[in-house]
């Protein structure tokens, strides 16, 4: 039963884990605007605020729809990680663990969620599946 229930499952979470990313880099375009994404980028002290704000916006959205539809997944998954991990290192870390206190505790789930998805596969309902590119932890020991 498990086995019938992976496909689907793994689609869920993919599907979870990728609409948060869409939306958050959505927001980076439509809600706070690129201008205002890297005004926040400058404030928090990341590097090359010009550049990094409109390539996290377009990671977020591609990542995440790479998740939803399960194409180039450790590509995506380690890109989205180490978005997460800056988001760690310029905003969240010094807000401790909390996730109610904008602590780290939400972006660090999301980090390991995208890993996890990446380096696991997308299973059955992927688009890497489909087209031959991804093959499974369990193919790969076999």
């Amino acid at each position: 039963m498990v086995d019938q229930a992976r496909p689907v499952v793994l689609l869920l979470a993919r599907i979870a884990i990728g609409v948060i990313f869409l939306v958050h880099g959505y927001q980076k375009f439509a809600t706070m605007g690129i201008a205002g994404t890297t005004k926040f980028f400058e404030s928090v002290g990341i590097p090359l605020a010009g550049v990094a704000a409109p390539a996290v916006a377009v990671l977020e959205v591609a990542g995440g729809l790479a998740l939803i539809l399960g194409a180039a997944l450790p590509i995506a998954g380690t890109l989205l990680a180490l978005n997460m991990i800056g988001a760690i290192v310029f905003v969240h870390g010094a807000n401790g663990f909390g996730a109610g206190e904008g602590g780290y505790e939400f972006v660090l789930a999301l980090a390991a969620a995208s890993l996890a998805i990446g380096f696991t596969g997308g299973g059955a309902l992927s688009l890497d599946r489909v087209l031959g590119r991804r093959r499974t932890a369990e193919s790969i020991s076999a």
